[in-house]
């Protein structure tokens, strides 16, 4: 049997490790157009470059001994369906391969249907749905390739029931992203737009534009996925000081690149350059708003590069109006295009049109990368940046799905009930779990945990959080406690304490939580849910149930339980399920009732 090539090591070893091109290039001291191509078979390595990579390999304990050379491989022959435009660069991955059959979007005469009844992969973009009626008509079908990150576009949970892995490219932008941010915060000092505008006006004022240094100022970075850490990356060569707000990245993450890690409200306090990079969730949705903006810096300066559903454009209008916020720099916005838009009228906020990841590199990046992902899982069965695992069987997925679907709840309930950031998590499984295959459970789970994390989703969930230096154990009970035949349980350890819940399935689809932080409970795994902590003292549900009714909230189901010993009062839980929306009165009205500790509004 032929040896595997190097470009074929390089490969399955940043399989194994999670790792981009750039990384493995860093690592080995090479450019990463190097990389590329030793990748694709192309050019000798350096004997030096080879004995690095050995050591690495050896270091990081990479084995080789399952996979076959590609010369070996089955079904050389492939047939790839390209249905959107894609670069040169893109096409010439696949068309380097002998005997593979390619068809691009504008060679299918008999449109997309028929030329995927015998093809193995599909690449699209963003146009084409691949949707469950599309699949049916490829049988052959083993890859949906997405050029980009969203993948709305395609029917995930109908391509995992068909054993089809679908991948995305996150991460491949990162670099555009972040020097747009870099660009944006430079514009915003030195008034760079204006500055322009007046010259093309023929007029010189210089006097007016005096502008401000970077050095010494203190950048905020809301999110450190891979595009919040290439910003500190090139932030750092300004002479910013750095702080950073992620639950999902470990003090010794941050700590290695370079950023004092705090909690948000801290980091708001101290930033003069504010930097969005989270993705949107419930927690997220309108994360700066008239209270927090409140509670920065007067003369503060926002970029958002992420989500435009992240900023309440109201309470920015009305910042800048104020002078609290001295200037921002966006380039999402929550309508796209903006129909309009209240930033129009002044002259120290840049507006620029989702262009962040719009650069001809990052834009080739995604093609390319996409199509090197399909060829080597086609080749090697090597599976990077899926956003499905398709490693069971119909049969098997189909019991599994409902304990899947209740370990992304349970991990979402923990994180939007949490304490603070992550440091381990902790996965115990009980009953039938014990006997299966739990790679999608817990990889739910961890997205559940993760949710408000960059470009985290059920395959990539593991690495992302080993990437963040999140430590993940698992555990199995052959006999699970109570009555229940089958459980999950996650704990998790921060700098916020221990938090704990167990969760199980009901007449084989209703997800019910079982107990949180050591109270048992019974309560629904599903909609809008108020979680609150109270003294065990008499009159404190009447209060909850009044205080909602008045805010106009309606319940639909009210869970209760109690520490089973303690010293009195011992504290008490109440998991009510309520009709949306919760208004932020509602839940300042709920915060008046004496006894109550906490309540926390969970949306699953």
């Amino acid at each position: 049997m032929p040896d595997l090539s190097f470009g074929e090591k390089l490969l399955i070893a940043r399989r194994q490790l999670d790792l981009f091109q750039y990384q493995m290039a860093e690592k080995l001291g090479v450019h990463p157009n190097s990389l590329t191509k030793y990748e694709r078979g192309e050019g000798k390595p350096h004997a030096a470059v080879v004995r690095m990579f050995e050591l690495f390999c050896e270091q990081h304990n990479i084995r080789f001994d399952e996979y076959e050379s590609a010369q070996q491989v089955r079904g050389n022959a492939m047939k790839i369906v390209l249905a959107e435009k894609v670069s040169p660069a893109t096409l010439a991955v696949f068309a380097a391969e002998p005997g593979w059959e390619v068809l691009t979007h504008d060679k299918l005469p008999d449109g997309l249907p028929a030329a995927l009844a015998d093809a193995d992969a599909l690449v699209v973009r963003s146009a084409v749905q691949a949707d469950d009626a599309l699949m049916e008509k490829a049988p052959k079908l083993r890859v949906i390739g997405r050029a980009g990150v969203g993948v709305d576009n395609i029917d995930a949970d109908a391509a995992t029931r068909r054993g089809i892995v679908v991948m995305n490219t996150p991460g491949a932008n990162a670099v555009a992203v972040a020097e747009l941010t870099i660009g944006l915060m430079l514009a915003l000092a030195r008034k760079l737009p204006t500055a322009n505008t007046t010259m093309h006006a023929g007029k010189w004022e210089k006097k007016s534009l005096q502008g401000a240094e970077l050095r010494g100022k203190t950048l905020g970075i809301l999110g450190l996925g891979r595009i919040g850490l290439e910003v500190a990356k090139r932030a750092r060569g300004f002479g910013l000081e750095i702080v950073g707000s992620d639950p999902f990245v470990s003090a010794a993450v941050a700590r290695e690149n370079g950023i004092q890690l705090v909690p948000v409200e801290e980091l708001f306090a101290k930033a003069d350059y504010l930097t969005l990079h989270v993705g949107l969730t419930p927690q997220t949705h309108g994360i700066v708003n008239a209270k927090t903006i409140a509670t920065m810096k007067k003369g503060v300066r926002i970029i958002n590069c992420a989500r435009g559903e992240l900023v309440d454009d109201a309470a920015l209008v009305a910042a800048l109006k104020s002078g609290q916020v001295a200037g921002a720099a966006l380039d999402v916005f929550t309508e796209e295009p903006p129909k309009n838009s209240p930033y129009v009228e002044f002259d120290n906020v840049i507006l620029t049109p989702h262009i962040a990841g719009s650069t001809a590199e990052a834009q080739e990046a995604v093609g390319v990368q996409i199509a090197m992902q399909v060829r080597e899982y086609l080749k090697l069965g090597v599976v990077q940046n899926a956003v499905n695992l398709p490693s069971l069987s119909h049969e098997e997925y189909v019991k599994l799905a409902p304990y899947i679907d209740l370990a992304g709840r349970l991990g979402s309930f923990l994180a939007q009930t949490g304490k603070g950031g992550i440091e381990s998590i902790h996965l115990i499984y009980g009953g039938a779990l014990a006997e299966a295959k739990i790679d999608l459970v817990r990889n739910a789970a961890i997205e559940g945990l993760l949710q408000g994390s960059e470009n985290v989703n059920r395959i990539n969930a593991a690495a992302v959080a080993q990437e963040r230096g999140i430590r993940v154990h698992e555990d199995k009970q052959e006999t699970p406690r109570g009555g229940a035949a089958t459980l999950l349980a996650i704990e998790l350890h921060g700098n916020g304490g221990r938090s704990h819940a167990t969760a199980t399935v009901i007449h084989g689809e209703q997800p019910r939580l079982l107990e949180f932080d050591g109270i048992d409970i019974e309560a629904p795994l599903e909609g809008t849910l108020l979680v609150c902590r109270n003294l065990d003292v008499p009159g404190v549900i009447g209060h909850i149930g009044t205080t909602l009714g008045e805010q106009g909230v309606n319940i639909a189901n009210f869970a209760l339980g109690r520490e089973r010993a303690g010293t009195a009062p011992v504290k008490a839980l109440a998991v009510v399920q309520v009709d949306p929306p919760v208004s932020s009165k509602a839940l300042e009205a709920l915060g008046t009732i004496e006894a109550l500790l906490e309540a926390k509004l969970v949306t699953l």
